[in-house]
């Protein structure tokens, strides 16, 4: 399977790892301009109303549009961070995991990255680890526009699978490629499995057995 090329989501979604089974190595788009109510800045985690949101906010929201994610500051002055951790005790504090991979995943929190894209890679890493998908990881040097011919990849592999903007919070029910999550797992709320939550619910759930519901 040829490089994949994405952009750096929060907590990815667990089809985010579904789509590096099998790839050569892994391309983050670092020269992209931030781009709202994606998963750059969001996830979906399963609490007992449903599924819910988790948003990283971002300096000067209005204008954040114009800025290189790889240069997107989080603001710290919303306490944000508190709210995330209690909304993930309360929905994942009693799953089988969730003990396993707290103090990894506060550490990094308590860490407090000045920018988005630098507290995703953090998180991006750890959760590679976890799942013992071992490829490797580049950031672009450059932006790499969708419709550029081959001589225009360089340093990128020829053969680069562009997979940006496949997996959206935005997408309905049914539709778009990102509608899949693997294999269903045992949740801890509701009767029916719920997909496209990021991979944080199967990590709780399913602990060091979760990169076998990848696929």
């Amino acid at each position: 399977m040829p490089a994949v090329l994405s952009e750096l989501p929060y907590h990815p979604p667990i089809a985010f790892f579904s789509q590096l089974l099998g790839a050569d190595a892994l391309w983050l788009e670092g020269h992209e301009h931030y781009r709202k109510q994606t998963y750059r800045n969001r996830c979906l985690i399963l609490t007992a109303q449903g599924q819910q949101p988790l948003t990283v906010p971002v300096i000067d929201g209005n204008r954040s549009e114009k800025v290189a994610i790889s240069a997107l500051e989080i603001d710290y002055r919303q306490n944000w961070i508190h709210r995330h951790w209690r909304t993930l005790q309360t929905a994942y504090g009693g799953s089988p995991y969730f003990e396993y991979y707290a103090d990894y995943l506060h550490d990094i929190y308590l860490q407090k990255p000045a920018l988005l894209f630098d507290l995703n890679l953090q998180f991006l890493h750890l959760y590679l680890r976890c799942l013992r998908l071992r490829l490797p990881v580049h950031v672009t040097t450059s932006y790499h526009a969708p419709a550029a011919t081959s001589s225009t990849l360089l340093p990128f592999p020829t053969d680069l699978l562009d997979c940006r903007d496949h997996l959206t919070p935005k997408a309905q029910v049914g539709q778009g490629p990102d509608r899949t999550s693997g294999r269903p797992y045992p949740q801890t709320f509701g009767k029916d499995f719920v997909p496209e939550l990021s991979i944080l619910d199967l990590l709780f759930m399913q602990g060091p057995a979760a990169g076998s519901f990848l696929a």
